[in-house]
């Protein structure tokens, strides 16, 4: 199949690029490589696919893959959209890029409109022009917002987002069934849990914490410690987004959402201390209020998934950790 991912220089997307060219896809990725969080992890993440330079709207071929094809562009730039959908005509359309971040939509609202909102219009546009097979698109477990119960399920009414990120994402699977609906576009919403790992976002807890612990911080615990993450190893989200690639959303309206998650909420407590152990010491911990636009906890009823695809997450909190922790250290305490 040829396949574009969107959001290639990202965490998710960069592990789910290499794992479709070994599998024998043809893959064209595509990032804006913007700057909410340090670009030369991003240019690292795609430097392990064989790119070694990056053009605004122009393409670059992998050196280590000859079926792997690297483009800079903005999913909000409409006619390079147009464009590139027009040129390439895909088979499937993967689109894990949006401007992530809960708390950050707070103080930058209008970047979450241009990438979740705008942009995911031009993706849909470009689908349902070029006729694509199926579009896999990246949800969030942030719609969940005030549902007060547990686990959260597909079928659960997501009205009550607590952030601007997650209404945005419910905006995008609104969006997703109208166009299923009108133009019989098959499409699958993956709303991911907490996802973790090497080669994992900055300005997530996981590099936050380890950060700290490793440098002699104090590391600020929200709500008192009181917050339970259904933490998602990277390669166990990928192993899912896999295999809901080859399989397009049917029906009369071909319109799907799967949980992607780990169905065992963590302790914010427990993977503190977990790092602590790979460390091998304890960090200063400040005890705050929680944040605006953040959850107590999540927790993920993934048994459609495990239905439809024989699938659940096998890697272990304490692996995920320690493969993070060997991640990290060598990357950037190592060079």
């Amino acid at each position: 199949m040829k396949i574009l991912v969107t959001g290639a220089a990202g965490f998710i997307g960069s592990f789910l690029t290499e794992a479709l060219l070994r599998r024998g896809d043809e893959v064209v990725g595509l990032d804006n490589l913007n700057d909410y969080y340090a670009v030369s992890l991003k240019l690292a993440r795609l430097n392990r696919l064989g790119i070694t330079d990056v053009r605004e709207n122009s393409f670059i071929r992998s050196a280590c893959y000859s079926a792997f094809r690297f483009i800079k562009m903005d999913l909000a730039d409409r006619m390079a959209m147009k464009s590139l959908f027009n040129e390439e005509c895909f088979d499937v359309v993967c689109n894990l890029a949006a401007q992530a971040g809960v708390r950050y939509s707070i103080e930058n609202p209008y970047s979450y409109i241009d990438s979740n909102i705008v942009g995911f219009l031009n993706v849909l546009e470009g689908c349902r022009h070029t006729k694509v097979k199926h579009l896999v698109y990246a949800s969030s477990s942030s719609v969940y917002g005030l549902i007060d119960h547990a686990p959260f399920r597909e079928s659960d009414q997501v009205d009550t987002p607590v952030s601007l990120y997650g209404a945005t994402k419910k905006a995008d699977e609104l969006m997703a069934h109208a166009y299923s609906k009108l133009y019989n576009l098959p499409t699958t919403g993956l709303r991911y849990f907490t996802v973790y790992g090497p080669w994992g976002r900055p300005d997530m807890a996981p590099c936050l914490f380890l950060k700290e612990i490793l440098e002699g911080g104090t590391i600020q615990v929200f709500n008192h410690g009181d917050m339970q993450r259904d933490f998602t190893y990277v390669a166990d989200a990928v192993e899912a987004t896999m295999r809901i690639i080859s399989r397009p959303a049917t029906g009369s309206i071909p319109y799907t959402i799967y949980n992607i998650g780990n169905s065992a909420p963590v302790a914010l407590m427990d993977f503190i201390h977990a790092l602590e152990v790979c460390a091998g010491k304890e960090v200063k911990k400040e005890y705050k209020e929680m944040q605006a636009g953040d959850v107590q906890a999540t927790y993920a009823d993934i048994s459609r998934l495990e239905a439809d695809f024989q699938y659940k997450p096998t890697t272990t909190i304490q692996s995920g950790i320690n493969q993070f922790y060997d991640w990290y250290i060598s990357y950037y305490y190592s060079r």
